[in-house]
Parts: structure tokens; sequence; C-alpha cells
């Protein structure tokens, strides 16, 4: 397994994927030893070493639409969510005010329960920071609706671990998974699908008797969120001296908004805060990754720093341009920076604002839009950095 943290490795691996890319669509549910089904880009895209567009792309120089149609789709899952909590900002801030612990969520997490192949999913999540799309839906299945725990701890379990954690995907799959997402639907861990799917050298037999007939915890109170920020500022590019910050909501800012810019420094930082030893340290090397790339396309030094706040006060600054993070723990810390007297303009990139405005409702008439401009060469748009 290979979860690449810098941009070549990356864009390396997705050059291998675009391979097998053709029997994505037979072979995406499959939960296989070293995932090779799935193309393990993850991280890289949900930290943008590699944009959705490029990965969307990239198979196409192989293979006609229709054949890797549900490998776009899965790409654009993610701008889907991500365009979804935009516009519903509160549905974050609900997620985080009812995270609560309970005392049969511990021995679970430490892969101690009752379930032998939600264990094995356990063990997979710490020691890798990863697990597979179909093994996440098993295991948020099982939490909720056969251990009967709170959707919202076993949401910050994964945001303590995954890699790709994304507060968009991560937050709204459980919300769906639970019967909240689309009101009254959920997913259960049935032990059959599990027994399809799941590779025998996988497969523990210890207490899958447990969802042979599972049974659905609906939630008591189901409400569709209202849309409570329709749209996003417009802030201009600056024209005198300023800071370039980039995070690690985009670490490709050689090919956004931004790449025209003359910076006057570049600083690169990160939120390690509440972060696993494993997501730190695939962060701490695409953060740097970052920042030689950025250094020799800006021709200006790029420095590391551990506290943006503090790094701020320390050398006067007081006004930075960044790409505008979305809505999560990077979104909630840009107060913090604005607090110290430092000026913030977040840019957002056009193809963000382009998809967010088609996410206003469910998924698939997100996607039947999108694939309308696509076959009309309206989308990806010109001059973003695709590989085709």
């Amino acid at each position: 397994m290979n979860y690449p943290a810098t941009r070549d490795a990356a864009l390396d691996q997705l050059e291998q994927f675009v391979g097998v890319s053709g029997r994505y669509s037979r072979d995406r549910n499959r939960v296989v030893p070293g995932h090779g089904s799935v193309s393990c880009l993850s991280a890289a895209i949900r930290h943008r070493l590699v944009t959705e567009w490029e990965v969307a792309s990239a198979p196409l120089t192989r293979y006609a639409a229709s054949t890797v149609e549900k490998f776009t789709q899965e790409v654009y899952w993610r701008c889907y969510w991500k365009g979804w909590l935009s516009q519903r900002p509160q549905v974050w801030k609900d997620y985080l005010r009812g995270i609560e612990e309970h005392p049969g969520a511990e021995r679970i997490r430490r892969g101690e329960g009752p379930v032998g192949v939600m264990n094995g999913f356990t063990r997979e999540l710490r020691e890798t920071g990863y697990l597979h799309n179909h093994a996440r839906m098993w295991f948020a299945a099982y939490w909720v609706h056969v251990a009967r725990l709170p959707w919202q701890l076993g949401a910050k379990f994964f945001q303590d671990h995954l890699l790709d954690f994304d507060p968009a995907a991560n937050t709204l799959s459980w919300r769906w998974v639970s019967g909240l997402q689309t009101p009254g639907k959920t997913y259960l861990p049935r032990r059959g699908n599990i027994e399809k799917y799941l590779h025998p050298d996988l497969l523990d037999p210890e207490g899958l008797e447990q969802l042979e007939n599972p049974v659905a915890f609906l939630p008591e109170i189901i409400e569709n969120p209202a849309v409570t920020r329709p749209g996003l500022p417009e802030n201009s590019l600056p024209e005198g001296d300023f800071v370039l910050w980039v995070h690690e909501e985009d670490l490709h800012p050689e090919i956004s908004p931004l790449a025209k810019l003359k910076p006057s420094r570049i600083v690169v930082a990160g939120d390690f805060s509440g972060r696993s030893k494993l997501q730190k340290a695939w962060l701490g090397k695409a953060l740097d990754d970052a920042a030689v790339r950025a250094e020799k396309h800006f021709g200006v030094l790029a420095v590391r720093v551990g506290d943006l706040v503090a790094w701020a006060r320390e050398n006067g600054v007081s006004e930075v341009v960044a790409l505008r993070p979305e809505v999560g723990p990077l979104d909630d810390f840009i107060p913090s920076i604005e607090a110290a007297g430092v000026k913030m303009n977040l840019i957002v990139r056009p193809e963000d604002r382009f998809l967010r405005a088609f996410a206003a409702a469910g998924f698939f008439g997100f996607w039947k839009k999108l694939q309308g401009r696509m076959e009309k060469g309206e989308f990806p748009l010109e001059g973003n950095g695709m590989l085709l």
C-alpha cells in the first residue's frame, strides 16, 4: 500500500492506476489486501497534491468516458460534499457540538469488539491511516446500527486517524449512514454483503452472526439543513506587500489563481493539532514538498513554520493571501489569524466556485449538471493544469 505524500509520487501513482482504471467499476467494491482495485490517491487528492480534475481526466487518455464514468463520479463526490457543506457550514458546527464520549466506544476503537472483521478494520485504520471506502461504510454502519454508538463519535474516530480526512466527506458520509443526510435512508452492515466483497484472507468469522439481520437505529429528529451561505465572498488579489500562505487544504498553488502573484514571502504552515502520529508524518512530508515547489515557482524563499499566528506577529505581517480553506478545522482557525491583526485575502479556485453552484441538493442532480458541462467541453475549466 502506498499513499504518496509528494506531488511527483502522486502523479506517478496516478499514471500507474490509469492502466487498470478501466476495471474500476467492476472491482471497486472488492476489499482486497493491498487495495489494488482502487487508486489509493485519496490523501493526495484531499490535500490537492493533485487536483480532482487532474485525476478525473487522466483515465480519459486511454478509455472512453462511459468506461470510466464510475471512477469519475467517485472523484467528484468529494467536490459535491465540499460544495454541499460549504452552503451549510452549521452542519459542521453541529457535528463538533455533538461529539460526546460513550462508555461502549473505547473497546471498539481499540479493536477489541465482538465482531472480528470490524476489529481488523480498526487495526488497519490505526496502523496505516487508511480504509477502503466499502470498509468505511461497513464500519460506520456497524458503529451506528449494531453497536448503537453516536455517529459523531465514530466520525471523530475517523477524523483522528484517516490520512485523507476530509471534513465534508467524513461528516456527511457518517450522516448518510445514520439516516440524516438523506432523511430516513440508512446503510446497514449485512453479513452477506461483507462475505461477498471482503477477500477471504481478511474475513474473520468471529461475531459475523451479529450482522445477520441488522436493524436500523433511526435518529429521533431528522431535519433538512437549510442553505445558510449561498455565496462566497469575492476577494481581490492584492498589489502591495503581502505574504503567500500555503496550507494543507490546497498544496498546489503553482496552478491556481495565485500562480502569477509576486509575494514578498511564502509561509507554509498546517494545522497539526489533534492529529495522529501517522497523520503528522504524512502531512509534514506533503507540506515540505509544497514548500519546495512553491519556492521554485514563485522565486521567493518559502519557510515552514509551526505556529502561523506567532510567526505573523514576530515578523510584522499585515496581509496574507491564501486559497480559501473549506469548511472544517483550518477554516475555523482563520479568525485566530485575523485577531492577530492580519488581513486575510482568501481566494476561491474557479473550479470550486463553478461546482459549488451545482451542490445545493442531491449528488445525482449535481452529477447530471456536471456531466452535461463536461460533454460540452465547459469543464474542466481551461488552463487548470489538466494532464490532457
